[in-house]
């Protein structure tokens, strides 16, 4: 770390994403939240919760995700 003497004010910090590095970063988000959204579908069918489950699949379509007989499946286009 810096002392913060030797900090400069009036540099721009870190040099600006390249555009591969941000589309890179942002895919790396996607595939966060359709994870984090399996593992929300797959907890609410476990307590059988199916109606619920079905209703937030449907509100996040970009997660790729539908409930068949109570599991949590991808979408087929």
């Amino acid at each position: 770390m810096k002392r913060i003497d030797r900090i400069d004010g009036l540099s721009l910090g870190r040099m600006p994403l390249s555009p591969k590095e941000r589309e890179n970063l942002q895919q790396g988000k996607l595939q966060k939240q359709k994870e984090e959204g399996y593992q929300i579908l797959a907890e609410l069918c476990r307590l059988g919760e199916y109606n619920a489950a079905r209703n937030l699949a449907n509100k996040n379509l970009s997660w790729g995700y539908e409930i068949v007989d109570g599991e949590v499946m991808e979408k087929e286009d």
